[in-house]
């Protein structure tokens, strides 16, 4: 049998606010978000299950280790993205975009081709009394508009994304653009071309990584490897 889905499902902010429990992450307790928890039914239900009520996989649900790192950077080091214009790219959550704007930064856009997780940038953006714009447009290739700095959590778990992401953000760097990259050390992290910024260990649900605490790195990337 499957599980019960929410009957507010169509409506991405209602699934948002009733399937979820503002909570803050264990890396970036100054942050409140919209997560998914064992309480409610989206933790139980497979990809297969929600593609069938049309609910896309909830990556937005969770404070991925790449993300989190990254936002305690921003807001230990906030000179580097203060009065700057930045990127979140593959934004999820926005727990990225939502750091730099308590860091100082001047204004902060969150991508990310999920529906939903628009939505969940907005409100948990209003859950911390910062302002943010959103996009579902896939930005990959597009050219700098207006961008001080991007920044990119958990985003190189496939091929050939990865590539096309690496690509595209060198590319951006090249003209002058800075970019970080958070992860914990998935496959397709690019080897090479890159200095590390920082390290942390992230404490993550077993939901999402095998273990419950790791390693996970801030990079700056470079333009060429």
């Amino acid at each position: 049998m499957k599980t019960q889905a929410p009957a507010q499902h169509q409506d991405p902010d209602k699934f948002i606010e009733t399937q979820t429990r503002l909570s803050a992450s264990p890396l970036v307790p100054e942050i409140q978000l919209h997560q998914a928890s064992e309480d409610f039914p989206i933790w139980k239900m497979s990809e297969e299950e929600l593609a069938d009520y049309g609910i896309p996989s909830p990556f937005w649900a969770f404070a991925w280790a790449g993300g989190q790192a990254i936002s305690r950077y921003l807001l230990d080091n906030a000179a580097l993205v203060r009065g700057k214009h930045i990127l979140d790219f593959g934004a999820g959550s926005g727990i990225i975009a939502i750091a730099a704007l308590k860091a100082g930064a001047a204004s902060a856009h969150a991508a990310d081709i999920d529906p939903f997780a628009k939505s969940a940038c907005y409100l948990n953006a209003k859950a911390n009394n910062v302002e943010l714009t959103a996009t579902t447009d896939n930005l990959i290739g597009s050219p700098n508009k207006g961008w001080d700095i991007v920044l990119v959590g958990d985003m190189c778990y496939e091929q050939p994304l990865a590539d096309q992401i690496e690509e595209w953000l060198r590319g951006l760097v090249a003209q002058g653009t800075d970019v970080l990259i958070g992860d914990p050390g998935r496959t397709y992290l690019p080897k090479s071309g890159m200095e590390k910024q920082a390290t942390y260990r992230v404490q993550t649900s077993r939901a999402l990584q095998d273990l419950d605490v790791g390693s996970t790195k801030v990079w700056k990337l470079l333009a060429s490897r």
